[in-house]
């Protein structure tokens, strides 16, 4: 089974939720988890309801949303991997500085428990400034992937980084084969 968490970068939930059909197409059996700010969250591009509907009827079981919930994933739940996407620069921060107090970071802390692959689809407007350190800290961890990703508008947004959401199934095999795919910016 794999898990497929979901941060609050708003503007890439379609983008996300099209691979995580992709996924359940290529027969994944999926745990669904998001972030409080996901699971509760109405904004212009969605309803938080509809989000959660969608993606439980996608995967075929309840969505884990609390500390609580994600706790036992890794010792207790087994997972083949975890996947974040998309995964927000917050997120990130608090990943590679050991924070846990969000269902998604306790999944990532609890599955990486295992030494199996966490695989970071990201999606931050201060990838390339605040959060560069934080990428650098979580590509040197043992099982820790990332999804190939580009500059979503490198005028506009200079410091943005966007995951390629596409390549989700290719660098999810490559994580369970135990390699980051490459080119990693593109």
């Amino acid at each position: 089974m794999i898990g497929y968490a979901i941060c609050g970068s708003f503007c890439t939930h379609a983008a996300s939720v099209e691979q995580l059909t992709r996924l359940t197409e290529r027969g994944y059996e999926i745990q669904p988890i998001m972030s409080d700010i996901t699971y509760t969250t109405d904004t212009r591009f969605g309803n938080a309801l509809l989000l959660r509907s969608r993606v439980e009827d996608i995967c075929g079981r309840p969505i884990i949303h609390t500390v609580t919930a994600a706790e036992p994933l890794g010792p207790k739940v087994a997972l083949d991997a975890l996947i974040i996407a998309p995964c927000t620069g917050n997120t990130l921060a608090k990943m590679a500085n050991g924070v846990t107090d969000t269902p998604v970071c306790m999944a990532a802390k609890a599955h990486l428990r295992t030494d199996r692959p966490l695989l970071i689809a990201l999606a931050s407007n201060d990838a390339m400034s605040a959060n560069l350190k934080n990428i650098a800290t979580l590509l040197a961890r043992k099982q820790v992937y990332f999804t190939p990703m580009l500059q979503d508008d490198p005028v506009k947004k200079p410091h943005s980084l966007v995951a390629d959401f596409e390549r989700i199934p290719e660098a999810l095999e490559a994580a369970l084969a135990g390699q980051q795919l490459r080119k990693l910016f593109l």
